[in-house]
């Protein structure tokens, strides 16, 4: 059982049923698998691809920190309508963002968030790290250690991780354990960006990645079960 975890959302899993945008009955969802989970904090670390990525807008003009800090505003709109979807929903949730933007949401600090947890509130976070060239994935094992989680639960269309896309190759392998340097060294395993992994092996942060739209898998994950690939030193 995990005291507290780091769940990394995609903005693309908020989209739900539509092409973009913020899908408000996947987000009561995900509020709803959430509150199956006792006895444990949970910080929650979002982005923002349902609305804008950085990567992709680059160009035509548009700078790569222009670029990255609309994909940081992306993740501020996501935060703010998870934390009010959580809440109409019975589940306790502060968005709180690491760009300065005190009209809409309050500046994340380490203390504000430990605060939150303490109360048994979910934290949202937007704004990535708050700085350009850094994706939301390294900003999630950064808060991760941060914040002191025991485990990071990356949320992904697909139960695990496999040695090829099972999506495209029907006879791809899933793993049920991955060493952090095996992740680090295998550029054809897309699990997070070689930097959040690099990040985590260097501080022995231990990642579960596992299949977000199947029922009772947040809470299984934080319980111990077995759940997807455990990636961990």
């Amino acid at each position: 059982m995990y005291k507290r975890v780091l769940l990394k959302l995609s903005g693309e899993q908020l989209q739900g049923q539509f092409d973009g945008g913020f899908d408000a009955e996947r987000a009561a969802w995900i509020a709803n698998e959430i509150k199956k989970v006792e006895g444990a904090q949970i910080v929650l670390m979002i982005g923002g691809g349902n609305y804008a990525r950085g990567a992709q807008l680059t160009g035509g003009g548009v700078q790569r920190v222009t670029a990255d800090n609309i994909g940081m505003l992306a993740t501020m709109m996501n935060a703010l309508a998870l934390a009010d979807v959580f809440n109409a929903h019975g589940l306790p949730a502060r968005a709180l963002t690491n760009i300065k933007a005190d009209q809409v949401a309050d500046q994340f600090t380490h203390r504000r968030a430990l605060s939150h947890l303490e109360k048994n509130r979910v934290v949202v976070v937007a704004g990535g790290i708050g700085r350009p060239y850094m994706t939301t994935d390294t900003a999630a094992v950064s808060l991760a250690l941060e914040m002191d989680c025991d485990v990071i639960l990356k949320a992904t269309k697909v139960n695990g991780v496999y040695d090829s896309d099972p999506h495209q190759n029907p006879d791809a392998t899933r793993f049920d354990h991955l060493t952090l340097r095996e992740a680090v060294e295998q550029p054809d395993i897309k699990v997070m960006d070689q930097a959040s992994i690099a990040l985590a092996e260097d501080h022995d942060q231990s990642i579960i990645v596992f299949e977000l739209l199947q029922e009772n898998n947040i809470a299984r994950a934080i319980a111990g079960e077995a759940v997807g690939t455990t990636i961990s030193a």
